[in-house]
């Protein structure tokens, strides 16, 4: 069986087509700057290098167009026909409390995704126009649609609800839902593996560490807290994004410099966060080494990062009471030693064992704990994709039975 997942983004379309016989990858890419100047395709087939194809490429529909040919194409591509992909995985963001898990995609489904652009008007818009998109170049394969938020669905209510009128939830759906949730679900089964434990019976700290970063507390294979909220926004401090902050701040600030709501939104979710903190970048390299020349903002916004990790590392091992292993994944949880050393060197408390040897490593799975830790530390590269193609996969066999 072939899978191809898509991840749409407003201007950008990631995808990888899966032979899910090895679950093996035949071919990845991105197409860029959808909408945009300088948009292009970048191709790339197993074992090969990259193609880079420049073209004009206005919006989702000629994206997937261009897609489809170039894994057909006679020179580049790995599939003969489009018919031979059985289904099509899509990333989508924001499902509510209506999914609580993946689903074949039909016109209900679409209607639910449309009624949430509100919620997310920056994701769910793309991952409509790219199942529309594809609907039409492969009608005979089987749509499904993957949400972040779906994982997250397990959480009771006292984690869940804010402390706002209860109408507000009841009216417009205003709670926690969390995010980044087939992320949390592929590295915390995957840790229960490494383990050699049943999944539902272990307490995992999930720690997906990026440009957009959350924490999710995994208890009997089920998710009991999380640290983004109702947006994305809500948890640590991220790449460009605030985090949590007092909520008084936001009038006080939108008065005081005269901004209106979109302005104010700019700021919270792009201008802030490691970025607004350090005045250098939002990355965490280009930080990492300011800091080490000496950049006192630099070092101040690497401080607020690991603090903040730890804050919630400790109240989930609390709400937990325990916790047998705590995960790293992500761009800066895979490729940061020295974050991971900064957070783990304050869990001693829990009674792990730092390896400082092994956590001396980028983008491999590792444990950096010694042996007879406690607490077991591991670094785990997430697989978003895999996850999406397996329940893909697993939706497709259903409607031929």
């Amino acid at each position: 069986m072939k899978i191809l997942v898509l991840n749409c983004g407003s201007s950008s379309l990631k995808y990888q087509l899966f032979d899910m016989e090895k679950e093996t990858v035949m071919a990845k890419g991105l197409v860029e700057k959808i909408g945009l100047e300088g948009s292009r395709l970048v191709h790339q087939p197993a074992g090969q290098d990259k193609i880079k194809m420049p073209d004009h490429i206005p919006d989702h529909n000629v994206a997937i167009e261009l897609v489809t040919k170039a894994l057909i194409d006679p020179k580049h591509g790995v599939i003969k026909d489009m018919k031979e992909i059985d289904a099509v995985g899509h990333r989508t963001i924001h499902g509510g409390s209506a999914f609580s898990g993946s689903v074949i995609i039909n016109e209900d489904v679409m209607d639910v995704l449309t009624k949430l652009v509100e919620l997310a008007p920056l994701h769910n818009p793309p991952s409509i126009l790219g199942i529309r998109a594809c609907q039409a170049k492969m009608p005979d394969a089987v749509m499904v649609g993957v949400f972040d938020t779906a994982f997250h669905q397990t959480m009771p209510p006292k984690a869940y609800l804010y402390g706002l009128p209860y109408e507000y939830y009841e009216k417009y759906g205003v709670r926690r839902y969390g995010f980044h949730g087939t992320s949390h679900r592929y590295v915390s089964a995957r840790v229960a593996e490494l383990c050699g434990k049943p999944f539902d019976q272990m307490k995992i700290i999930t720690c997906h560490l990026g440009n957009g970063s959350s924490l999710a507390a995994i208890e009997g294979g089920k998710v009991i807290d999380t640290s983004m909220g109702f947006t994305p926004l809500a948890g640590i401090i991220m790449g460009t994004r605030c985090g949590s902050i007092d909520p008084a701040i936001i009038p006080i600030l939108m008065d005081k410099e005269g901004l209106d709501t979109a302005a104010i939104n700019d700021i919270l979710n792009k201008k802030s966060g490691l970025l607004g903190l350090s005045g250098v970048s939002s990355d965490m390299r280009l930080i990492e080494e300011a800091a080490a020349g000496g950049n006192e903002r630099a070092k101040i916004a690497l401080e607020v990062f690991n603090k903040m990790v730890l804050q919630y590392i400790g109240a989930y091992a609390a709400e937990m009471n325990g916790v047998d292993a705590i995960v790293f994944t992500a761009g800066i949880g895979e490729n940061g030693p020295e974050t991971r050393q900064h957070i783990c060197e304050q869990l001693t408390f829990l009674g792990l064992e730092f390896d400082e040897v092994a956590n001396n490593c980028r983008g491999k799975e590792v444990e950096i704990t010694k042996p007879g830790s406690k607490v077991r530390i591991f670094v785990v590269p997430t697989n978003e994709e895999l996850m999406i193609a397996r329940d893909a996969k697993t939706l497709a066999e259903a409607t031929k039975k």
